[in-house]
């Protein structure tokens, strides 16, 4: 936990530093009348995202009477993450959509400043960030900086902060926070961290087990499964490293999501899928091996490209201004694939179709 001075343009007094639950006392008190409070999620926000950002807004509201705004970027676009929103009935607002002015507090959560993957302006100040990803910028303007690359889900910090307090949790918000940490950690199979294990048993008992399952097994569009296919079609594998391109896509979710889906094939040890929204390339990463580093990894993949993030086990990226054209498509896939091999220590090898040509 890290507390640095903010800017000028922040407020005018940072909390006292400290420690675990002083210190959560005293960013609480800093809060205090304040004015409104804007908390903003990753673009295209996933449940540990959306998870984070509700229980802090939960923990604003029971301490201080302050009901925050959530705010994200991009578009809720997977099923699952539709799901729970709505059967959660999860309050959140498109950033393009609020008039920025009107907040004096600004927290990020699940995100940082200047990431590259959220649509936050990159010119204004912000006063919280409460993430489990590496830092890659400096924070020091930022007054609250609450980073822990060891946990496996945002959401684990929020539980605690809510237990630290000891602030209430009820069925729907246990029920939003267990399924970040479920979905994150791969139920506790994925980079997870002995709270996120604690957090995740002793929400399980609180939480609502049939919106559980309704969130899970969401109703899809035809879509969903044309992706499946184009995955499918146009995946190429390279010894233990699988790629593919969706091109363009309509739900910029399906990139993670197939990624996660392809690294079931048998002898793929590393999965880098690609799809073209809104302008932007989207990039997944995937690994089962213990020792990948994608983050670091896709990191050097999208020098002087993009910006890029992640963990071990799973990395994302975004570059922008791509057209979207097959040319332009295949020349940077190409170029990602070599890159990909040098990032990872892989031997190039020649790429094979994931099905034969004869299917």
């Amino acid at each position: 936990m890290q507390n640095g001075k903010h800017s000028a343009a922040a407020a005018e007094s940072c909390p006292a530093a400290g420690e675990g639950t002083a210190a959560i006392a005293a960013i609480i008190e800093w809060l205090r009348g304040k004015g409104k409070v804007l908390i903003v999620t990753h673009d295209n926000p996933d449940p540990d995202s959306i998870a984070a950002a509700v229980a802090l807004r939960h923990l604003i509201l029971m301490k201080t009477g302050q009901d925050a705004v959530i705010g994200y970027g991009g578009v809720i676009g997977r099923g699952e993450n539709r799901s729970m929103v709505a059967l959660l009935e999860i309050p959140l607002e498109s950033l393009n959509q609020l008039n920025l002015d009107q907040f004096a507090v600004i927290c990020m959560v699940d995100t940082q400043p200047n990431a590259g993957n959220n649509s936050y302006p990159a010119e204004r100040p912000v006063h919280l960030v409460i993430d489990h990803h590496a830092s890659k910028n400096d924070l020091s303007q930022v007054c609250w900086v609450d980073v822990r690359e060891h946990y496996g889900a945002s959401a684990t910090i929020l539980y605690e902060y809510l237990c630290a307090q000891g602030v209430s949790i009820n069925t729907r918000l246990a029920t939003s926070l267990f399924y970040a940490i479920k979905s994150e950690t791969q139920d506790l199979g994925r980079e997870w961290s002995r709270a996120d294990r604690e957090a995740y048993l002793q929400l399980l008992p609180l939480s609502n087990n049939r919106i559980l399952f309704d969130i899970v097994h969401p109703q899809v569009p035809r879509n969903y499964f044309s992706a499946f296919r184009t995955a499918i079609e146009n995946s190429r594998v390279y010894g233990k490293a699988l790629v593919f391109n969706l091109y363009q896509l309509d739900n910029p979710d399906m990139v993670a999501e197939l990624a996660d889906f392809m690294l079931r094939q048998e002898g793929v040890r590393y999965v880098l899928g690609m799809g073209w929204y809104a302008g932007m390339q989207i990039l997944s990463m995937r690994s089962n091996e213990p020792d990948a580093h994608l983050g670091i990894a896709i990191q050097q993949m999208v020098e002087g490209l993009g910006t890029a993030g992640g963990h071990g086990l799973v990395a994302g990226g975004q570059i922008r201004s791509i057209a979207v054209d097959a040319s332009s498509q295949l020349g940077l896939e190409r170029l990602l694939t070599r890159r990909l091999f040098k990032a990872l220590d892989l031997a190039p090898v020649p790429g094979k179709p994931l099905l034969p040509n004869d299917h």
